[in-house]
């Protein structure tokens, strides 16, 4: 994080020539985690940002969409947008019911608000339990009875560190919880490591979701692999445990923009992502539950497959 009167890290753009996957997505396929990014001339950042990024504006992302088959998404309110969601709620707005969207929210929000979110197309509420930015497990306790209300379902971005030092109160979330990014475990650390067994038996419990996303945060192997195989590959053998874990109840998301991606070479092209998937996922009928079946049930998309 810049310190004050140093100009914020710049992020890197999203790859601008998106190819298509190698395999046919199923009617319908979901990306469970993408941003907008303004554009700040409509929708500014928000002066409490840890990063700036380029612009990613809805009409970028619909292309991505088109390229590779994807027909329906999910937006997650960014960092960089603070809690004012007016740029998700746009594109929510404009998307003809393909999108919906999970918020950030706050104790400053109203009932009114937060019902004005819901009518919107919000369906879940994102919380971060993280060593870079705010959150805090007192900020989630004193929040959760109001996104049970809503009947929203929880977004849980948390480190390995703190998903084992918090274990108890989150065992104790009263909503479907989905962990975030498959908790950001450490590949190196191996499948047995401690957070991913407790995510493994968290899926054990029908409240808990797990999100395939962020591979290219998460993975520890060189970009420059993708000469020999598909990238991320390490991230492989973790997606496979929380699919065989719990089918019914695995996500999967691009991230795209990718926001805060710094080192050349890092930011994935979305065809890479979803032949990664196929990867993870060489049964068509797993494809379809994580791409469609499973968000459909979750954040409750309405009317006919698109």
């Amino acid at each position: 994080m810049a310190t004050p009167g140093e100009p914020l890290p710049a992020a890197l753009p999203p790859d601008p020539d998106t190819r298509p996957p190698g395999w046919a997505l199923p009617p319908g396929a979901c990306d469970s985690h993408f941003h907008v990014f303004g554009p700040p001339h409509r929708f500014p950042f928000a002066a409490s940002r840890r990063y700036q990024p380029p612009a990613a504006p809805i009409e970028d992302y619909w292309k991505v969409q088109k390229i590779t088959g994807l027909a329906r998404a999910v937006v997650v309110q960014p960092t960089v947008h603070g809690t004012d969601h007016a740029a998700i709620l746009d594109a929510i707005a404009r998307s003809e019911g393909r999108l919906l969207g999970v918020a950030c929210i706050d104790r400053d929000m109203t009932d009114a608000a937060l019902a004005s979110l819901k009518a919107a197309g919000i369906r879940a509420a994102r919380f971060s339990l993280m060593s870079d930015r705010a959150g805090s497990r007192d900020a989630m306790a004193k929040l959760i009875d109001r996104v049970a209300r809503l009947d929203w379902s929880l977004v849980l971005h948390i480190e390995p560190r703190f998903l084992l030092a918090h274990e108890d109160f989150i065992r104790g979330l009263p909503v479907a919880t989905v962990i975030d990014h498959m908790a950001r475990i450490d590949p190196r650390e191996g499948l047995g490591q401690p957070a991913f067994a407790l995510l493994l038996d968290l899926l054990a419990d029908g409240r808990f979701w797990t999100k395939i996303c962020c591979v290219d945060k998460i993975s520890a192997a060189p970009r420059a692999e993708a000469a020999h195989g598909p990238p991320f590959a390490d991230m492989v053998p973790f997606a496979k445990a929380v699919i065989a874990a719990a089918p019914d109840r695995v996500i999967w998301g691009s991230d795209w923009p990718h926001g805060n991606t710094f080192a050349p070479g890092r930011t994935p092209n979305e065809g890479d992502l979803l032949d990664l998937l196929g990867v993870m996922a060489p049964d068509q009928a797993a494809r379809r539950a994580i791409l469609v079946d499973n968000p459909a049930r979750l954040y409750r998309f309405e009317g006919e497959v698109p």
